[in-house]
Order: structure tokens, then sequence, then C-alpha cells
């Protein structure tokens, strides 16, 4: 599943120089023959969102893990998908209600005023950390990449699933920090309206495989406690 992140990211990324392309151009530091250390600052940028997408993929992942060890597994994908479709039909301004209702107001406060004093320093830690903090601000794309992590297998691999997404941002966000004008407002804007359409794809994809049709790789069929125990060999059970 992670090329689906991947993917999904990679799409998404026109999405994200709308919502976070203005902090991407403001980065302190100057492009002087677009020297290594500037190109390294907008990289350290990058790798800072990267790292809060993965830390949030391994807290989805603690979230999925629990309700599959509680014989869920098929459920969780399938409330994965129906979740993303609601998020996809959710108006982008109710992304900031959401997070008022998550009691999360406080703490986006504290975000948006500490990146206005990273802005000031042009240092490589102020870069990554700006990148981290920018992970954190109300963003529907990153909420649809986190209701498709919470199928992910196990923490490990919904926290590679979100490295996965934010690799597949990275190309287009780098190269917008690095050139200000990679694409046209006209493709952005066909781009960013292509979004839900692929998200409505990736939860079509996580129902599918909740059904457990018997399709391989698209819908296998995926094992309950019940199933397990029922395989195991009946020797097992002459021997207790």
């Amino acid at each position: 599943m992670l090329w689906a992140g991947f993917v999904f990211g990679l799409l998404g990324s026109f999405h994200c120089v709308g919502m976070c392309g203005a902090i991407a151009l403001a980065l302190p530091g100057r492009a002087e023959a677009a020297s290594a250390r500037y190109v390294g600052g907008r990289l350290l940028y990058n790798l800072g969102r990267i790292t809060t997408y993965a830390t949030l993929g391994a807290a989805a992942g603690l979230l999925g893990q629990s309700l599959r060890l509680a014989g869920l597994q098929q459920g969780l994908s399938i409330a994965s998908g129906l979740l993303i479709l609601v998020l996809v039909g959710l108006p982008p301004r109710y992304t900031d209600r959401l997070a008022g209702l998550l009691g999360l107001r406080r703490p986006l406060a504290w975000v948006k005023n500490t990146l206005a004093g990273l802005f000031q320093q042009p240092s490589w830690r102020a870069l990554y950390l700006t990148g981290v903090l920018n992970g954190l601000l109300p963003c529907g794309l990153v909420y649809l990449a986190l209701a498709g992590a919470l199928s992910a297998p196990g923490i490990p691999g919904a926290a590679a699933y979100m490295a996965s997404f934010g690799l597949g941002t990275l190309p287009l966000m780098l190269g917008l920090s690095l050139s200000g004008r990679l694409v046209p407002l006209l493709w952005r804007t066909r781009m960013r309206q292509a979004v839900p359409y692929a998200a409505s794809g990736l939860a079509v994809l996580f129902i599918m495989r909740g059904l457990g049709l018997g399709i391989p790789y698209l819908s296998p069929q995926l094992s309950t406690p019940e199933k397990i125990q029922a395989r195991q060999p009946q020797s097992v059970h002459n021997c207790r």
C-alpha cells in the first residue's frame, strides 16, 4: 500500500502548493547562485514535513493496531474508506472547525506563533523545524492520508505509508521553494480539482480490501482471529 500513499501525495501536492505554497516561498535564505546551502535548507524543510507525517502515521497505526487486535481488521478497512469519502465531501471551510472540535485551537495558535519566529532565523535547524510545524497545520489532504494510514499493517507500516505520502509531495513542493514558478496557475487549479477523485479512488480501494472478496492484491481475504484459530492443525487441539 506504500505506492498508494506515494501516488496520493504526488497528486495531492498540487493541493499543497495552494495551501502551503506561501510558506515554501517565504522560507528565509538567499538564493544566491542556488548554493548547496540554499538547496539543502529547502530539503530540510521538506524533510521536516515528512517527519511530522510519519509521526502522525505512527499514531494512526497505533490506533489501527488496537482495533485489529480486537478482530476489527476488515471493518477498519471499510471504515477508513468511508471516512475518506466523508472528508472528501467536507467543505474546506470546515477544516479549521474540525481542529476546534478536537480541542486543537490553542496548540495550533502556538504552532503559528512559533512559525513566525522561525521565519526570522535562516539556520538549517530553523528550516527543519519550520517543516515539522508546517506538517501540524490543519490540512484536509493530510486528514485524508491519515484516514488511509489507519488500515496500514501495524505502526511501522502506517508510519511508512505517511512517509510515502510525504515523499509524493516532495518533488513539487521542493521545486516550488526553489523556483517559485514551477507550475502555471491553470495546471495547479486543474490538479487540485482532481484530488477528490484520487481520494475517492483510494477510498474505494480500502473498502474493497475490507470486503475480502478474494481478489488477489485488490481485495484479498483478510485473516481474523476466528479464521486463524480454525486454521490451526488438529494435532494442536489433540495435545491439550
